[in-house]
């Protein structure tokens, strides 16, 4: 049943279709499934050359059977606030982490990615981080190291002076401003290579190509990004006369 948990035949269908080389979406279809739920089952088995549908199914029973077998939230996991549903946020805890391994983040990054994005503070000190995700704090702090290095994260100390790491409003921008110039970089690189292997040879005019191809998306993507911003910041202020203008003061 769509709402359900895989069945080990699903699994099997699934292994199958990676198999056939057929999308997560095309598999998910013919399972009445969501694309999601194929995307994260197998990311999180090995990814679509290591996955095996036996293996799959075993490695499901077991971590249904440690989640039956976990401690109470009471002996150190905080609960969950608004009244939120524990399942469903660790299902969805699992399909935005899964979502960012695909972009090619390490596992442990994601998981910490994931865990400040949906943090209703936007923050969080390394010990919550360490008692929210059960790892050990030198995992936290490789995956902080390599998150600041890419500009998704910041770190400031609180009044206890504890050091507290963000995700704010403005990551994404930043993250999509530095993809872009990772971007606008290869069309350099491309480039030197025209010269150097000569204009008029096959190598020289395929490199044209992607330098002219990254360079035209670089620029789009930037300029958009900008658009958007300005757009997403750009908030409603009171006139006196009781109506709205746009501001672009910044929350």
């Amino acid at each position: 049943m769509p709402g359900g948990r895989l069945t080990q035949q699903e699994r099997q269908q699934i292994a199958l279709g990676l198999a056939d080389g057929l999308a997560y979406a095309e598999i998910a279809r013919r399972l009445d499934r969501p694309t999601s739920t194929i995307t994260r089952e197998v990311m999180r088995n090995g990814g679509p050359t290591a996955y095996r549908a036996d293996l799959a199914h075993r490695a499901t029973e077991r971590r249904a059977h440690r989640r039956k077998h976990t401690p109470p939230r009471g002996q150190g996991v905080p609960a969950q606030a608004h009244g939120r549903d524990d399942e469903a946020v660790r299902e969805y805890e699992e399909a935005f982490t899964t979502l960012l391994m695909q972009q090619g983040l390490p596992k442990m990054t994601a998981r910490v990615l994931t865990c400040l994005f949906i943090a209703d503070a936007g923050s969080l000190t390394a010990s919550e981080l360490v008692q929210r995700l059960q790892v050990s704090a030198a995992s936290v702090s490789k995956a902080i190291a390599f998150l600041e290095d890419q500009g998704l994260v910041s770190r400031e100390r609180d009044e206890r002076r504890l050091e507290r790491y963000f995700v704010d409003d403005d990551v994404w921008y930043q993250s999509t401003v530095a993809s872009a110039r990772g971007t606008a970089q290869v069309a350099e690189i491309a480039r030197q290579g025209v010269g150097i292997l000569g204009r008029d040879s096959p190598a020289a005019a395929r490199l044209e190509n992607i330098a002219r191809f990254s360079d035209f998306i670089s620029e789009s993507i930037l300029r958009a990004a900008e658009q958007v911003r300005e757009v997403l910041y750009t908030r409603p202020e009171m006139t006196p006369g009781n109506t709205t203008t746009p501001g672009s003061d910044r929350g």
